[in-house]
């Protein structure tokens, strides 16, 4: 999965003042095209908007959090063509793939994956976001004790970063360690956890450094939620409604982008464990046997390996993932075939352990 730089600053060109239209859902007669038209129409022909779309439950859950932690603080949203929060702006950029079925579908097929494309996951990415937008609201990165705690906001954003995959310095929630990337995304992860719904952090991170970061911030929430943020900008950065590229284009450069190195390196095992599709037409896919197993194959690797549930999905969603690229099916009986996954999961996940670090492009 790549992540963006959520702390990028696009050009303030494209502010406009945030407007949240009531109209009901429309009849987009772009869904009925086949993906090669799709692919022609500029981002502005879409006409998407939030409103109606099925983004709207998520947006009301995450306001409900934060209602019951007593924040006023409510961040404003628009679609755009990635996940980002400018610097400066207190608002949340979404993917326009999340609010039609049809895009995500698309996005899909050429990307294998939907970033923030289930409830959880969507809900997740929305908590790490408005902890980006909280840091503009209120300029938390000023603060000294705020400086201690994560490291200096301005410290520039590196192209990739390789984390420590063992470190107890930060807390587990986005994927790729995510919050090892920058002293920002450190701060916007720690938020997430603290705002989490029933969240267990004061024992689940016991004996952590990073329970240090979360009860700063515990204190720091306390400090702020009733106080209305200096900044309450509502400037909409490279809306989706002006941009006239293509989604050729941006599917384009996305590709272009994307890494996925450390996935490719177990490309002979995942053969050795499945087969290819067009050897063996008809059969189940491997993608979906592994999410069908997932939850068992999952408990058993807790159980066994005692590692970090973090990496354990991590490994799982890597290897679902690569054999969805690799067009692999399920060929022997599907117990063996269960068998099989369950070791090759296993030295996936202590391969990691051994080898320590991975390499990951913001």
């Amino acid at each position: 999965m790549v992540r963006r730089n959520t702390q990028g600053s696009p050009s303030s060109r494209n502010a406009r003042a945030v407007r949240r239209p009531r109209s009901p859902a429309r009849d987009f007669t772009w869904a009925a095209l086949e993906d090669e038209e799709l692919l022609d129409l500029r981002f502005s022909d879409l006409a998407l908007t939030l409103a109606g779309s099925r983004l709207e439950p998520a947006l009301q859950r995450l306001d409900t959090e934060l209602a019951r932690r007593g924040m006023v603080f409510r961040p404003h949203f628009w679609l755009a063509e990635e996940w980002f929060c400018p610097d400066g702006v207190p608002g949340i950029a979404i993917p326009f793939y999340l609010a039609h079925p049809r895009l995500a579908r698309l996005e899909r097929r050429l990307m294998h994956e939907v970033e923030g494309g289930n409830a959880r996951w969507l809900a997740r990415i929305l908590r790490h976001e408005t902890g980006h937008a909280l840091d503009n609201a209120y300029r938390l990165h000023r603060r000294q004790r705020w400086r201690i705690a994560f490291g200096s906001a301005s410290r520039p954003y590196p192209l990739a970063y390789t984390p420590r995959t063992t470190s107890r310095n930060f807390v587990m929630h986005l994927g790729h360690w995510y919050a090892q990337s920058h002293p920002t995304e450190d701060f916007a992860e720690t938020f997430a956890v603290w705002l989490a719904p029933q969240s267990t952090w004061r024992s689940d991170y016991v004996g952590w450094h990073a329970l240090r970061k979360l009860r700063y911030v515990d204190e720091l929430m306390a400090e702020i939620r009733e106080q209305r943020p200096p900044v309450r900008s509502r400037a909409v950065i490279e809306p989706l409604g002006r941009n006239a590229t293509t989604l050729r284009e941006h599917y384009a450069r996305k590709l272009c982008h994307d890494n996925r190195a450390d996935a490719h390196r177990y490309d002979s095992r995942l053969r050795g464990v499945f087969g290819l599709r067009y050897e063996n037409p008809g059969q189940l896919p491997a993608a979906t046997f592994v999410r069908q197993v997932r939850p068992q194959l999952t408990r058993l690797l807790l159980r066994r390996s005692q590692l970090h549930p973090y990496l354990v999905h991590h490994v799982m969603r890597m290897v679902i993932r690569r054999t969805r690229e690799l067009d692999l099916v399920v060929v022997g009986s599907l117990r063996v075939t269960q068998r099989a996954l369950l070791g090759l999961l296993e030295r996936i996940l202590f391969d990691f352990i051994r080898r320590g670090r991975e390499r990951y492009t913001l």
